[in-house]
């Protein structure tokens, strides 16, 4: 905040529609920085600030008194303030960025833990938590901002998809609409949280016993996802639902080059039916994307990294190509650059009408009050002979009856 209060905007990460949205932002972000509990500013240091010193945070501010005066532009600076605060009473104190990462990594390591079917929509909502998650490690906190549309093509699916699972973890306890952005050109504000039931889910170190361990009697493994590797993964080509899909991603997230695992242990890890699991190594296979050697399986050495998987674009794109899926992603983009300028054209075209509609109701009737005699209601002006002007603001012609009686 120091810096972005001395040297502006220099990431780029407050940038708006137009530089006053860009002003604002730029505003309200230093105004909740400097509302910290224990850091509070008084609303005379932050007109001094921002108002009456040279910093480059402060131009809009600047601006604004330049254009309306001192009084109105600390009135603006001191509202952005109060509301500041009220945002900030409502949350838990965040003293840097890192206490905002601990609180995105608690949601994460709940995901992680958690067992996630690959039915009932289940690995599509991990696919959905997993974006949000980068997103929120980008953003610094739990508040992010995502169209549906570009979810969608982050994670790999199809717009309604993405739409569905929205529903589903807001359902669950996993997501808060905090502002909509429907009908406008601003992307919705969301807020991830980690909901009350998940926490008893993830306090022990194995997971509840399963149906398929005969009544409970022994415990089952725990199953690890590691979000940061799939997050890589699941918006490419090669892990479209008809290529390798979400299952063939989390697989390779469990893979290491070093240290094989056998199909068991993968299945156990993963939570995954046994058929599921050999149908998917057979394709990882095929495409090189996975090692086998004396019955284990190893993560090929093009795709290892330092922390996990790397998405190594020429071998991915291989993959997506022998499983006819390569392209997709660009398809989609393309689909969603056409529907947002047809909504931005649609949007056009009702703000002219609505224009239009108030630009003749403030020109007055259509029929002029000297075309007739309002106490007999007879009609002056020949041209408006053959019309029922009984609403000077709605005129009728009249019937061909009518007419000539």
């Amino acid at each position: 905040m120091k810096r972005l209060l001395l040297e502006g905007d220099v990431a780029g990460r407050y940038a708006g529609y137009n530089d006053s949205d860009a002003g604002y932002r730029i505003t309200m972000a230093l105004a909740v920085a400097v509302s910290q509990p224990g850091r509070r500013w008084a609303p005379a240091d932050f007109h001094r600030a921002l108002i009456y010193t040279p910093t480059a945070a402060g131009e809009w501010a600047r601006l604004l008194r330049a254009r309306k005066g001192s009084e109105y532009a600390e009135g603006k600076l001191t509202g952005m303030l109060l509301k500041a605060r009220e945002y900030v009473a409502d949350r838990p104190a965040i003293s840097c960025r890192h206490s905002a990462w601990e609180a995105v990594n608690e949601v994460r390591e709940a995901v992680d833990r958690l067992v996630w079917p690959c039915r009932g929509g289940k690995d599509t909502d991990l696919k959905n938590l997993t974006v949000r998650l980068r997103l929120c490690e980008e953003s610094g906190g739990l508040d992010h901002s995502v169209s549906v549309r570009r979810l969608a093509e982050e994670m790999g699916c199809a717009k309604g998809t993405a739409a569905d699972s929205n529903r589903r973890i807001e359902a669950a306890g996993w997501l808060r609409l905090e502002s909509s952005g429907s009908g406008t050109d601003k992307a919705s504000r969301w807020r991830l949280r980690l909901p009350d039931w998940v926490k008893g889910e993830c306090a022990g170190p194995v997971h509840p016993p399963s149906p398929a361990t005969r009544g409970g009697r022994s415990p089952v493994p725990v199953v690890h996802t590691d979000t940061k590797s799939l997050s890589q993964l699941i918006g490419h080509d090669a892990f479209h639902r008809y290529g390798h899909g979400t299952t063939g991603a989390r697989l390779l997230t469990l893979l290491d080059e070093s240290d094989g695992l056998t199909a068991k242990q993968l299945r156990e890890a993963s939570g995954f039916h046994r058929t599921t699991v050999v149908r998917r190594l057979d394709l990882l296979l095929a495409d090189n994307l996975v090692v086998e050697q004396e019955g284990l399986f190893y993560l090929a050495p093009q795709l290892s990294g330092e922390l996990g998987v790397t998405a190594d674009e020429k071998v991915l794109e291989a993959a997506a190509d022998h499983r006819g899926t390569r392209g997709a992603g660009r398809r989609r983009q393309e689909r969603h650059r056409r529907e947002r300028t047809l909504y931005r054209a649609w949007r056009l075209l009702m703000r002219s009408v609505k224009a239009l509609a108030r630009g003749l109701t403030n020109a007055g009737p259509l029929v002029p009050v000297d075309a007739v005699d309002r106490t007999t209601g007879e009609i002056l002006d020949p041209a408006w002979n053959g019309w029922d002007v009984t609403d000077p603001d709605r005129p009728v012609p009249l019937p061909e009856w009518a007419v000539a009686a």
